[in-house]
């Protein structure tokens, strides 16, 4: 276990809003390996940036030598979370929320180690699945209050828009998750979100009932970006962590378009570089800053991806852009390339089109559209329009344009969208 309290660390890069016991915690934390816990959302094939927070305080609290759950709620997931929620959310069958949890742990493989117990992943249908429902009331649902429970926003907010009963019992089953964790795994830390506040405080209490035990609470901010959009949303949806639901460019790419105001906090909270290297960024403008969004985009993406597609995710950018120098000095935790970069060509990402589309002159709104570059053909459509697509380095003005011969060199079609992406149209 590494000698520096870890709660000292969430501190100082950022992962802290509320905590029940802020002493008493810090205290066991450094003392013994403590058990905590995550819960994750498996309604989705992949998780998303926006689940990054979680992800990385686990990564974290690993790092310090204590051992993380992750929960899949498969049980929970078959109701739904008021959380932060306006409208009821779409249930999955227990056949997709199997296959969705097998997918979301290969990711938290990247960040965590699950060899020999140092991490588990447990989905709550293994307690949840099998419950007796009157005993689960006589048992659980006898220790909350309804009254209380109406207090919290989470409940006043669904209400103006209508609560179900059996999203009303959430409370209770994520309580119970806690109880069982700690009555089977010795679990002691419930992190998350701070909109898991009211959740977290109704099952350290309920564990006190039930048990006579202490255990702890808390939660890390809630993060949006600076211009107030949601973390890990942009134009054409979400961020995923899964490389076939976001390629490692694109990831890369995300990363390194963050607001110049959010660089030193992405750095702080989504990669592991030590705080007194992030620290040093905070004065930092202009080049250097572009310099900074690199290495964050390249130690996030590292995480996520892996060493060897951040390195290709790097390399592609500079064949895009032009080679980029990263001095020896600078953040010199990263395992970046140092010095001079360049890349070739190849490093672009490559899109495999029938070789039909330049022999019919296919246009090239429809091919983006087609091939997935866009969105939709009407998208294409429209940033052609607003001049953001270029064909062959030259920006293309007609939205009817198409790709013909004259556009391709060495079998391949240079297309670029936007001012950060740029692909080649290999024929086939």
């Amino acid at each position: 276990m590494a000698t520096e309290n870890v709660y000292d660390e969430l501190i100082r890069r950022g992962f802290a809003a509320q905590t029940t016991d802020p002493e008493p915690l810090r205290e066991l934390l450094g003392k013994e390996s403590v058990t905590l816990y995550i819960g994750f959302d498996p309604t989705a094939d992949s998780l998303h940036v926006g689940h990054l927070m979680g992800v990385m305080a686990m990564t974290i609290m690993q790092k310090y030598g204590h051992r993380p759950i992750a929960i899949v709620g498969g049980g929970t997931a078959m109701v739904g979370d008021p959380s932060g929620k306006t409208e009821m959310r779409k249930m999955l069958t227990r056949e997709q929320i199997v296959a969705n949890t097998a997918n979301i742990k290969k990711q938290l493989s990247r960040y965590l180690n699950f060899d020999d117990g140092k991490a588990l992943l447990i989905d709550n249908y293994q307690w949840l699945g099998s419950l007796n429902y009157i005993e689960f009331l006589r048992d659980v649902g006898r220790h909350f209050s309804v009254n209380k429970m109406l207090t919290f926003e989470t409940y006043k907010r669904r209400l103006e828009t209508g609560l179900s009963f059996l999203e009303f019992n959430y409370q209770l089953l994520q309580s119970y998750d806690f109880y069982m964790l700690h009555k089977d795994y010795g679990c002691k830390l419930q992190m998350g979100g701070d909109d898991q506040w009211a959740n977290i405080l109704a099952g350290a209490d309920l564990i006190r009932r039930m048990e006579g035990a202490d255990v702890y609470g808390h939660t890390f901010p809630l993060i949006t970006t600076a211009t107030g959009q949601k973390m890990g949303k942009t134009e054409s949806g979400a961020v995923w962590l899964d490389a076939e639901k976001t390629s490692p460019y694109d990831y890369f790419q995300y990363w390194v378009n963050v607001d110049d105001r959010d660089v030193v906090k992405f750095l702080s909270f989504f990669t592991l570089l030590p705080m007194k290297e992030v620290e040093a960024v905070k004065n930092i403008q202009n080049e250097k800053l572009n310099i900074a969004k690199t290495v964050l985009a390249y130690e996030a993406t590292r995480l996520t991806h892996g060493e060897k597609a951040a390195q290709q995710a790097f390399k592609a950018a500079i064949a895009a852009f032009g080679s980029r120098r990263i001095p020896d000095d600078f953040l010199p935790s990263s395992t970046i390339q140092r010095g001079a970069v360049s890349a070739n060509d190849e490093s672009v990402p490559s899109i495999k089109v029938d070789k039909a589309v330049v022999e019919k002159q296919s246009k090239l709104a429809e091919v983006l559209g087609d091939y997935k570059l866009t969105s939709s053909r009407g998208e294409a459509r429209r940033l052609i329009k607003q001049g953001g697509v270029y064909l062959s380095g030259a920006r293309v003005a007609d939205v009817d344009a198409v790709i013909s011969a004259d556009n391709v060199t060495d079998g391949r079609v240079a297309v670029r969208i936007g001012k950060k992406k740029h692909y080649y149209l290999v024929l086939v």
